[in-house]
């Protein structure tokens, strides 16, 4: 049987997917990219906020077709979706053969064949380090999610009721993992869940997460290697995390903070506590523990509550901030959600001026970091050719993380002038500086390290969005 897979969200849906291609490969189906080849079609949801479930509709439809015009047989939809609506999606959809829920992954195999979901106890779940994985980021770039759910009480979020407590992977399965991922020739792996930095509580392990990129950065291999978090809670990012950073070498210097916003009268509804006075003297301690950091965060706009002065309060507090990289994204009033039934609520007319007016803030600030990078030298990890054009090839910085920040063109393959390979580290001066991009040429020759073998399996159609403000 052929499946094809459509990945919908965040990072942290990506691993689901690849959790659920890696079931059916071990049970000996086969994995298509084209989706008029596939006898059964699976695509992995998010719902988080109205245009990402509008997005998952309208894929779903759009993979429907195929039932008509090529092989499929069935049409599966996993995710989180189902979650908000597993009573009624099949009803409104007729199109759809069966569901999965988040915490019914390993049934997948089960519900491809069969096209029937049997039910039964479903219990929070976590993948671990033996579970098989098809990995569909590239040869060089890798997810590992060590912490599922979440026990924040933000009331702009849904994720508790869609994915339950929080839960962490247990320490050893994360490093096994990790150790096999980095023998297999992976660069850079990224630690994701929905709040990273609370990592090990459940297990009554202190200061989890530091204690993890330690024995992390400790891993041998043959090459270099980097290994980033992202998602971090602003009241849980203590010293000890940041010194450890700070020392070792391969882990990335790079911070992704979600602060959602400055005012205390708008986090306050937000139950997420704090100030701005307060993130600014956080940000001031990475940056004085961490040189070089790369700061990213992102925030909510037209929050029920938010005054013209709280929204000023916001601007001002980015100008005073200098962040190298943000997302600003508008509330949207989920039905499930705890904001939902708060008053006060902002027009959508006035959410969009202020996310217009926030990111031309960011834009000046960002084009200002950039422009002060001219003339600079960096590591940089080799992507591969740029899908803008065929001249130019792209990289990234530590202080970039994948799908989410700019990137760096290549314009210049240095003093061989041989075409780099994808995974390379090499030596890179930055020449040009765009808003949101750098310009520039490689410096040294570059190793022709082994990469791992090429990976046939990946996900049909990648539609991967870029992480909402609702990830923390």
């Amino acid at each position: 049987m052929k499946v094809g897979f459509v990945s919908l969200g965040c990072p942290k849906n990506l691993v689901d997917t690849e959790v659920m291609m890696g079931h059916l490969a071990s049970r000996g189906h086969e994995l298509t990219t084209l989706p008029e080849e596939a006898d059964v079609i699976v695509v992995n949801t998010c719902s988080f906020i109205d245009p990402a479930k509008e997005e998952s509709v309208n894929t779903i439809l759009e993979m429907a077709k195929f039932k008509q015009t090529g092989r499929a047989k069935k049409l599966i939809v996993a995710g989180c979706l189902v979650e908000r609506f597993k009573g009624d999606l099949r009803v409104q959809m007729p199109e759809i053969d069966a569901v999965v829920g988040t915490n019914e992954i390993e049934k997948i195999v089960d519900v491809c064949e069969t096209g029937v979901n049997h039910g039964g106890p479903v219990t929070p779940y976590l993948y671990h380090d033996l579970s098989p994985r098809v990995l569909s980021t590239g040869r060089h770039s890798a997810y590992i999610k060590i912490a599922e759910g979440c026990d924040h009480p933000c009331t702009f979020c849904v994720i508790p009721q869609y994915r339950g407590e929080f839960r962490s992977r247990r320490f050893e399965s994360v490093v096994h993992e990790a150790t096999q991922l980095f023998a297999r020739g992976i660069r850079e792996i990224n630690l994701i869940g929905q709040d990273t930095t609370s990592y090990g509580e459940d297990l009554k392990l202190k200061n989890g997460l530091a204690v993890l990129l330690a024995r992390l950065a400790q891993i041998e291999t043959e090459h270099q290697k980097w290994v980033r978090f992202l998602y971090c809670y602003p009241n849980r990012v203590t010293q000890q995390l940041l010194d450890t950073i700070a020392e070792h070498a391969s882990i990335a210097k790079y911070i992704d903070m979600p602060l959602q916003h400055a005012s205390a009268n708008v986090l306050k509804r937000m139950k997420r506590g704090a100030h701005g006075d307060y993130f600014l003297k956080l940000i001031e301690r990475i940056r004085a523990t961490i040189p070089g950091v790369g700061i990213r965060s992102s925030f909510i706009v037209g929050f029920p509550g938010e005054t013209a002065a709280d929204f000023d309060e916001l601007c001002d507090f980015l100008k005073a901030a200098k962040l190298d990289r943000v997302g600003v994204f508008k509330y949207s009033d989920e039905d499930t959600s705890k904001s939902f039934e708060l008053d006060q609520k902002v027009d959508g007319r006035t959410i969009h001026n202020r996310r217009q007016r926030l990111m031309a803030v960011q834009r000046k600030i960002s084009a200002a970091t950039n422009k002060r990078l001219v003339g600079q030298e960096f590591t940089l990890l080799v992507e591969g050719p740029s899908p803008e054009t065929e001249l130019l090839w792209e990289g990234r910085l530590q202080t970039q993380a994948p799908e989410i920040d700019g990137v760096c063109y290549i314009n210049d393959f240095g003093p061989s002038g041989e075409t780099p390979l994808p995974g390379q580290f090499r030596r890179f001066r930055v020449t040009e500086a765009t808003d949101y991009d750098l310009i520039g040429e490689l410096l040294d020759t570059g190793i022709k390290t082994a990469l791992p073998p090429a990976n046939p399996f990946q996900i049909l159609n990648i539609l991967t969005s870029r992480p909402t403000a609702q990830h923390i």
